[in-house]
């Protein structure tokens, strides 16, 4: 039994642990956890319950199910355990005896604000730049010479030789231009000059016909750009026609990195936002480059995004096809937060298990935000200062349910903090900030830090408590500003210009 105990996972021996526990509670009529009240122990004795006033009989397994004599069995054929009245006015909470809670380690954490590094990070592979990429086609028929030994996959420089084409129908027009060069007509010269820009004889060559004095019916077709040949349609010998595709070349001064963003993620995205990549290849050395484009549709297999990043490639190390590790950086955002642990999700919603005095816990429902670092963000649910239970919280879930407690919904911590504070939202904070984006109903800052609230420097979006006092302002003004945390987040109700550093 205890190696295949030591075998389950951490959350599989907390059921277990926990359902042990429930059958044990219900088989000696002592209950680990119950609504209100602490458990009843060998020192107070039975003179002690005596004396508490009985409401119902109940099986803990069954908490739902109400007896009036204390020798009736339950549906389950479990003996029932007295609930006394001094136990009902915490409804909505399960305590359980302190031993207990440390013997089974159970830990707390405080939810708190601090900032949440805005850090994304995915994998990726290097694709040529499909931006820069050059077609090579003839503008007359005619036959090829020579192919100086190319072959797809050759790695070129801009102006390098790519084939020579004989054009026989150019000769006859090059040797009508130089006869009416010799008359000396420079209107008649002109005409002829056009008509071979017209047969899409390129201006070099009729500058060396001009300069000869005899038709040249080859020409040397060069790479319009450096890069790799992904394609080679000539061999020695064979005719081509116009238009006709003789090679395509895809340049390797820039590449494109495609990384795959889980969709989850991919709203914190942004086109221009800077990007470390690291390579295999390369161990040690970090290439630097942003975001071109987020493509408008996620792979329905992986349900991730594809986010192209441009990257120098100078050097021309980066190969196509490599695999990379990608790190969207981004700027932090002060958020409520708790560890990631303490979230308990059960597909339908996300809940956490309070910590309140005297051994008491409450389950309660939250919104979750963003994850980093191990730190999760609470958009709702939960209010800064609440114990959440970080370790052992599924053990006391079970005993919630087993105890038949409704979970604590959205909304109701909100209502608790303000009325416990109702001034706190009065509080008005003043710092100085460059405007980044403003609009008449927020305004994006970037601030130095608010010592008041223990806030770093950052830079976060702000509401507008009235839009007139946002007129007359634009992004790059330097400000100082005051504002209330509203329960709709901060919000500036004052602001004026500051004085340039």
């Amino acid at each position: 039994m205890t190696n295949v105990f030591t075998r389950l996972s951490p959350r599989q021996r907390s059921w277990l642990a926990a359902g042990a526990i429930s059958v044990l509670a219900g088989a000696t009529g002592y209950g680990l956890a119950t609504m209100g009240g602490t458990p009843a122990t060998e020192a107070s004795g039975a003179a002690s319950d005596a004396k508490r006033e009985v409401l119902y009989y109940y099986d803990p397994m069954v908490p739902l199910e109400h007896y009036d004599d204390p020798e009736t069995l339950s549906s389950m054929g479990m003996k029932t355990i007295p609930k006394y009245a001094d136990e009902a006015g915490d409804s909505a909470g399960v305590r359980i005896d302190p031993a207990l809670v440390q013997n089974f380690g159970i830990r707390t954490a405080v939810a708190q604000f601090g900032t949440l590094e805005d850090k994304t990070s995915a994998t990726g592979v290097i694709a040529f730049d499909e931006r820069n990429v050059a077609i090579v086609q003839p503008r007359a028929s005619g036959f090829v010479q020579r192919t100086y030994g190319r072959a797809p996959g050759d790695v070129i420089g801009k102006g390098a030789p790519l084939v020579d084409l004989l054009v026989p129908e150019w000769g006859g027009a090059q040797a009508e231009f130089l006869a009416v060069k010799r008359t000396g007509d420079a209107a008649l010269t002109r005409a002829a000059r056009n008509r071979l820009m017209l047969l899409g004889m390129p201006p070099g060559l009729i500058s060396a016909v001009d300069r000869s004095g005899r038709p040249h019916t080859t020409i040397t077709i060069s790479a319009p750009i450096g890069g790799t040949i992904t394609m080679l349609g000539v061999r020695s010998g064979m005719s081509v026609t116009m238009g006709q595709t003789l090679a395509e070349i895809k340049g390797l001064g820039t590449v494109w990195l495609d990384a795959a963003v889980p969709e989850a993620l991919a709203g914190s995205l942004r086109r221009g936002q800077p990007v470390a990549a690291t390579l295999a290849a390369f161990p040690g050395e970090t290439f630097r480059g942003q975001v071109k484009a987020i493509l408008p549709q996620a792979q329905s297999e992986s349900r991730t995004l594809t986010v192209r990043i441009e990257l120098g490639n100078r050097r021309l190390r980066l190969k196509p096809g490599m695999f990379a590790s990608v790190a969207f950086s981004g700027s932090g955002r002060d958020a409520l937060l708790v560890p990631s642990e303490a979230l308990i999700r059960t597909g339908a919603r996300t809940i956490v298990m309070l910590a309140k005095d005297k051994g008491a816990f409450r389950p309660a429902e939250v919104t979750v935000g963003r994850e980093a670092g191990g730190q999760s963000e609470i958009l709702a649910g939960l209010s800064a200062g609440e114990k959440v239970i970080t370790s052992g919280q599924f053990l006391i879930d079970s005993e919630a349910s087993l105890a038949g407690l409704d979970v604590r919904p959205i909304g109701a911590a909100a209502a608790a903090d303000k009325a416990q504070k109702p001034a706190a939202k009065d509080k008005v904070y003043s710092t100085i900030g460059t405007i980044k984006a403003i609009s008449a109903a927020k305004v994006t800052l970037d601030h130095q830090p608010v010592k008041a609230l223990g806030w770093p420097a950052m830079t976060m979006t702000f509401r507008i408590a009235n839009p007139t006092i946002a007129r007359g302002y634009k992004p790059g003004d330097r400000v100082r500003f005051g504002f209330v945390q509203a329960e709709a987040g901060p919000t500036i109700r004052t602001i004026t210009k500051a004085s340039a550093q």
